[in-house]
């Protein structure tokens, strides 16, 4: 039988919000009974980096404005013309038992079976090329996913008692490509490839309030992303 999953169309949201939203999904991630994959947008230029960089490091490293501190690990990505998404894994769930290199691999696993039923080729990097540490798309880890030696999809994780969260970005190929027909492609390889059965999601008022408030208290104060 196939698994029901949770799909979240949010829309575009500010830097500060989209982080939230993230956050307290996976707060709430044993309540849905369910994965969920989120898909979303940027109401604004901007940048995120990892839970653990230094903010001196990143501030002088993109011109994009705001930066946000993530919740998951990783390095500065740019979010002026990406794709993002997250997927949150309630504990039980089978994803949130792997190792984080399996889970990395299937996640990028499941964006190289999108872009095939889009007719792009791509592979998934066999091994780290780091030319410039600290920024996602500038080299390559392994599982990456390439197009033409060229990484397009990164992502990062955190891992607690409350699930797993996966953040994603896609840097499209230079392409006509629309966001639209990739994010069906990626339900679609899912629904054939992995047995998923989709349904959608629309969050609640608390879980609007518990975002709400993060984004207020947490990710958009310097105190939080300038921390170190």
């Amino acid at each position: 039988m196939a698994e029901t999953w949770l799909l979240l169309q949010s829309g575009e949201g500010a830097a500060a919000f989209n982080m939230a939203l993230d956050e307290a999904l996976l707060e709430h991630a044993t309540q849905f009974g369910a994965p969920v994959l989120r898909f979303y947008g940027w109401m604004e230029s901007a940048a995120s980096f990892g839970y653990s960089q230094r903010f001196a490091d990143v501030i002088g490293a993109t011109q994009l404005r705001p930066l946000v501190r993530r919740s998951t690990g990783g390095g500065l990505v740019p979010h002026d013309a990406d794709w993002t998404y997250s997927l949150v894994f309630p504990p039980s769930h089978s994803w949130a038992e792997l190792s984080a290199s399996e889970s990395y691999r299937r996640a990028h696993e499941w964006i190289r079976a999108a872009f095939t039923r889009l007719s792009v080729e791509t592979k998934l990097s066999s091994c780290c090329r780091k030319e410039l540490p600290g920024q996602c798309f500038v080299g390559a880890e392994k599982y990456d996913v390439l197009w033409r030696g060229r990484k397009i999809a990164g992502a990062a994780q955190r891992r607690n008692r409350s699930g797993l969260l996966i953040q994603g970005s896609v840097q499209p190929p230079p392409l006509q490509l629309a966001k639209a027909d990739w994010q069906k492609a990626m339900c679609d390889a899912a629904v054939f490839d992995g047995n998923v059965k989709w349904e959608p999601f629309t969050p609640d008022g608390e879980l609007n309030e518990r975002a709400e408030e993060l984004a207020r208290t947490k990710y958009s104060l310097a105190t939080y992303n300038e921390r170190r």
